[in-house]
């Protein structure tokens, strides 16, 4: 840019910051030629005109960034964030020193996840209840062993919330597995269950046998949707302190469900009375599995699994 001073007698073109560029000065105005004039003026106005364009250029982009860096912090944020913690409520939380786990409320329901998919000898596989993280199973024909995952608040109160292998069936059952817990940090209260549910819901009229990572075995009913649980529970104490059972059993026979047990691989026989529940054909029954923690899954592994569809056959 430059600076112009003007006398009656003198024109002189002097840089205005004084750095160095091309400058012209006339000594004399009579000197200057009128054509050199126009194109000194003409080209000054295309100098001040780039000068201008330039400007509003960046103008434009400061404007551009300016409005746009909101949404790019926004996407920023978002891809950034972590997922949230599964949302559980209060009451599923387990029994702790600082916790006491309480029952769920009374209109609390979830539909469960269910798939017609055939696992082994069951014809599909639920989660009952649909805790808040799905649960899965495999088969391995060669070990005929069964893998449940599932997370599940528990298998109690009103309602469930478990892995479950079923098998539509009617009349007299006999059903039982070995169990085994492969983490030996697991929650004390999980259970691998053998299990006859009316249905697939939640609050399911049931019968259940459960070996509990702590080595409790109980027979338990639901004798009617939504009711609560009640069990007959066996524990082990003197020389027998701390095992856990191989094997559990159970069977209908009639309205009778009774409890089987091999402690060390003893041919199984019944523990306790049986309990009275009456079922509907066709019904369901399959093994299962719950963590006892709302969110976080557990793995349990059912082998050598025999269903017959009689009473007696428990072995």
């Amino acid at each position: 840019m430059y600076h112009f001073g003007m006398s009656r007698s003198s024109m002189k073109l002097q840089p205005f910051d004084q750095r160095p560029q091309i400058a012209w000065a006339w000594t004399s105005y009579d000197q200057i030629p009128t054509s050199g004039m126009v194109i000194q003026f003409f080209a000054m106005e295309n100098f001040v005109v780039r000068i201008a364009r330039k400007n509003c250029y960046l103008l434009w982009l400061l404007a551009l960034t300016l409005l746009t860096s909101p949404q790019w912090l926004h996407a920023q944020a978002a891809a950034t964030s972590p997922t949230p913690a599964h949302a559980v409520p209060d009451w599923a939380q387990p029994g702790s020193a600082t916790h006491e786990q309480v029952p769920p409320p009374v209109d609390f329901h979830r539909a469960s996840r269910n798939s017609d998919t055939p696992i082994g000898i069951f014809q599909g596989q639920s989660d009952i209840g649909s805790a808040v993280v799905p649960g899965s199973a495999s088969y391995n024909p060669k070990t005929k062993q069964y893998i449940i995952t599932s997370a599940g608040y528990n298998i109690w109160y009103s309602r469930d919330e478990f892995r479950y292998l079923w098998k539509k069936m009617s009349g007299d059952v006999s059903l039982a597995a070995d169990v085994r817990f492969p983490n030996p940090k697991g929650y004390s209260d999980r259970k691998a269950v053998l299990v006859i549910r009316q249905n697939l819901d939640d609050d399911s009229r049931e019968a259940m046998t459960g070996e509990h990572g702590t080595g409790m075995i109980h027979l338990a009913q639901r004798a009617e949707p939504g009711a609560s649980m009640t069990d007959m529970q066996f524990r082990f104490g003197g020389s027998l302190d701390g095992v856990m059972a191989k094997r559990i059993g159970i069977e209908k026979r009639g309205d009778a469900v009774a409890l089987f047990v091999s402690l060390e691989g003893e041919p199984m026989h019944q523990f306790g009375p049986p309990i009275h529940l009456h079922f509907n054909g066709p019904f369901y029954v399959g093994i299962g599995f719950c963590s006892h923690l709302p969110a976080t899954p557990d793995t349990a592994i059912l082998s050598k699994v025999i269903l017959e569809n009689s009473a007696g056959k428990v072995r």
